[in-house]
């Protein structure tokens, strides 16, 4: 079997109007893939910038996979969530980004959006907060479902990741 190490961190997020942000992740992969060990997801603690937007995690990742083809290759998708005043937790943004697929390290941008819904919604969202939410979390990481939202850019999610691979020459996969 080939096997996948990722290691690294969830560096921290910028752009987001909201302070006092904490991410939700989950690493998912297709049924060929099997984690040996590691976290396949978890949560962040929550940072409050003083002095600019960028929100500061530093949270380890370190999963190791094996599979017997790239079928379904893994990927990690992001919630991220603000703290209020009142210690209530409201949704941000989603996002989602694929496991690079070279060896090597890698400085990942993660782009997140979050729904906008109809004019209800948006004068709901405005007078208290909140906002629509995803039923669905598969339709993050999915474009055949994610292509009828309404959405909204939002801030990034930063990732340094290590990827380590063996065992894929036995599948044709070759890297140069």
């Amino acid at each position: 079997m080939a096997e996948l190490h990722v290691i690294g961190q969830i560096v921290g997020a910028s752009g987001f109007a909201a302070k006092k942000l904490f991410c939700v992740w989950e690493i998912s992969s297709g049924g060929a893939w099997t984690a040996i060990s590691g976290d396949k997801d978890g949560q962040t603690q929550v940072d409050r910038p003083e002095i600019d937007d960028f929100a500061l995690w530093s949270h380890p990742l370190d999963v190791h996979f094996a599979t017997k083809g790239i079928q379904g290759w893994p990927k990690i998708s992001f919630q991220v969530w603000s703290v209020d005043n009142y210690n209530r937790s409201e949704m941000c943004a989603y996002g989602f980004c694929n496991i690079p697929s070279t060896p090597g390290e890698h400085k990942v941008e993660c782009e997140t959006w979050r729904p906008v819904g109809g004019l209800r919604d948006r004068i709901i969202t405005f007078f208290l907060g909140g906002g629509p939410q995803l039923r669905d979390l598969n339709v993050v990481h999915n474009g055949l479902q994610r292509h009828r939202l309404y959405t909204k850019s939002m801030g990034k999610v930063y990732l340094q990741i290590g990827v380590l691979m063996r065992g894929f020459e036995k599948f044709g996969v070759e890297f140069s």
